[in-house]
């Protein structure tokens, strides 16, 4: 196997991710969550833990800000539970 993007990028793009992959709701995402994120308005959210998993959550019901709210809640108890926010105390 071979890297598609380089690790300056690989940085980068989870940094966009962590900052608007949420649309409106992206800040509060960031912190609920912890890890970077891009969701989509069919329900869909991709998560990564840099260096340790790829995530996909599936929900169609979606929030105020068109993200996928149980899809969300999801993968906040995850990182909760596995101790992956950037956040975590």
């Amino acid at each position: 196997g071979h890297s598609v993007v380089s690790a300056e990028r690989a940085r980068r793009i989870g940094a966009m991710m962590l900052t608007c992959g949420h649309y409106d709701g992206s800040g509060d995402f960031a912190f609920r969550v912890g890890i970077p994120g891009k969701s989509g308005v069919g329900g869909g959210i991709l998560g990564i833990v840099p260096g340790v998993a790829s995530l996909a959550v599936w929900s169609p019901g979606l929030n105020a800000n068109g993200n996928s709210k149980l899809g969300s809640i999801a993968l906040e108890k995850l990182a909760r539970m596995m101790n992956w926010s950037i956040f975590a105390p």
